[in-house]
């Protein structure tokens, strides 16, 4: 059985949730992080075009890069692909069971991503 996360773009963001309910829960924060993407996407909307474009901009969360790095690829949290979906407008939709490896499009690496307990 696969542990898929998925929330539709079409959900409202909650609004003053406690610490624990941000979280704390199945989805450990990722609905959180999406949310705040989708946030982030109103206050900055060229930083969202961006990420539209495919760029793996810099966020909060390990995944992003400002330049190309010296490695072929690194790895980045699922909280950073949750914010960047958001950023995105997207929904929220991920297996959390599988690793995805995207490319950045403006600086041709690639990223790895894994749930933040196999990074810690």
């Amino acid at each position: 059985m696969s542990n898929v996360i998925f929330r539709s773009i079409k959900t409202p963001v909650r609004k003053d949730l406690t610490w624990e309910e941000a979280w704390v829960g199945k989805d450990e924060g990722l609905i959180y992080c999406w949310e705040k993407g989708i946030e982030m996407s109103f206050e900055n909307p060229e930083l969202a075009a961006r990420a539209v474009q495919g760029e793996l901009i810099v966020l909060h969360w390990k995944g992003g890069a400002e330049k190309k790095l010296k490695k072929d690829s690194e790895d980045g949290t699922f909280n950073y692909l949750a914010t960047w979906q958001g950023l995105r407008g997207e929904d929220l939709n991920f297996n959390l069971d599988k690793t995805l490896t995207l490319t950045c499009t403006k600086h041709n690496h690639k990223v790895i991503f894994k749930p933040y307990k196999a990074l810690v």
